[in-house]
């Protein structure tokens, strides 16, 4: 299992401004200039975090983003899934009609299932306020 680039750079973004202080609004420009990640990137990023309820917008002078919610109340789970889409190892687990041929005989997806949610049990197990190294 690999992070999409888009994943990962939410994750290097979000570790970015959980380093500032409490409610500092940070701009899309800084958090590119402080990650490295491409500015219509961080833009893109900061669009769909914000609607995931991972960021919170204010339009205007004092406008920016920031942090919806302390880092350490944010997982990295929650960060992947709002890139991403639900964590799902297989088709199978998702929830969603799909059109594996296996699907009626297949003695597999049970054990996937718990695979899964292992899975998304050890990245909703880690804060970003642990990965961007600001523990509170």
């Amino acid at each position: 299992m690999r992070l999409t680039s888009l994943a990962d750079y939410a994750v290097v973004t979000m570790s970015a401004a959980a380093r500032h202080a409490p409610g500092a609004r940070l701009s899309a420009t800084s958090l590119a200039g402080e990650t490295g990640v491409p500015l219509p990137t961080v833009q893109k990023l900061m669009g769909h975090l914000a609607r995931a309820g991972l960021l919170t917008s204010a339009r205007g002078g004092g406008g920016g983003f920031l942090l919806a919610r302390p880092a350490d109340g944010i997982s990295l789970a929650e960060i992947v899934e709002a890139i991403e889409g639900p964590i799902a190892m297989t088709k199978c687990v998702d929830g969603h009609p799909h059109d594996c041929e296996l699907h009626g005989s297949c003695l597999s997806k049970p054990h996937l299932q718990a695979v899964n949610a292992v899975v998304r049990g050890a990245l909703a197990g880690v804060s970003l306020a642990s990965i961007s190294g600001n523990i509170q």
